[in-house]
């Protein structure tokens, strides 16, 4: 993960919530170990969606999982994933938007997409990361 890459997915991102006509939204993008690369934040977006969006891919990375199955997890298991929560100090949002980043199968990142309903999110999250020609795992 480079921040040129990291840019591009965000440019990506964005122009998929233009398309669909999407609230604005907030995207970032972290490498690996959990590390912010890159964030962009949309005119008209609350002043919580930096965390938000960092939660959504920091939670994916911490679990190896895409947000979509953590949101599973916590219907399933409320007192894990919140123990998980706790243990990465807030930073682990279990809501769609949260996407792991996979070159030849290896984990190289995640991006965490918030604003519009997390659907949406998730599906401009998988967009930015296809178009890179990257696979995406939403969990």
């Amino acid at each position: 993960m480079n921040l040129d890459l990291a840019n591009r997915m965000i440019s990506t991102a964005l122009e998929c919530r233009r398309k669909r006509g999407a609230k604005p939204m907030t995207v970032a993008v972290i490498d690996a170990g959990g590390h912010l690369v890159a964030l962009q934040r949309e005119d008209g977006t609350s002043n919580l969606r930096a965390e938000i969006a960092q939660g959504k891919a920091k939670g994916a990375i911490a679990m190896g999982l895409g947000s979509r199955e953590l949101y599973e997890r916590a219907q399933e298991q409320p007192y894990f994933i919140q123990a998980v929560t706790t243990l990465q100090n807030g930073d682990l949002i279990p809501v769609p938007g949260g996407v792991l980043i996979r070159e030849q199968g290896r984990i190289i990142g995640a991006i965490g997409i918030t604003g519009d309903t997390s659907d949406t999110d998730e599906a401009c999250a998988i967009a930015a990361i296809n178009a890179v020609g990257l696979e995406a795992d939403a969990g």
